[in-house]
């Protein structure tokens, strides 16, 4: 494990020590992992929903007659592993 060194602001400071107390965190260095962690995570979030928006409206229409075709090829093929009589 890497050592890293930080300067953090009074007013900066005061908000971690006051969200570790809430949170339950007993060191400064678990709760700055933490945040770390969720930082990363959250980019890692955005990156997707970014990837996810580019085709978003590019997708073709389903028509009602194809969601029935669907629905009842799917109950005829259960119904067959079933052994119904249909």
């Amino acid at each position: 494990m890497e050592t890293v060194c930080i300067k953090v602001e009074g007013e900066l400071l005061d908000r971690v020590n006051q969200s570790m107390k809430k949170s339950g965190y007993s060191t400064k260095t678990e709760f700055i992992r933490e945040a770390i962690r969720e930082k990363l995570e959250d980019d890692e979030k955005d990156v997707l929903i970014k990837e996810f928006l580019k085709f978003r409206g590019k997708g073709r229409s389903t028509t009602d007659e194809e969601r029935r075709k669907t629905r009842e090829t799917v109950m005829l093929e259960i119904a067959k592993e079933k052994g119904w009589e249909i």
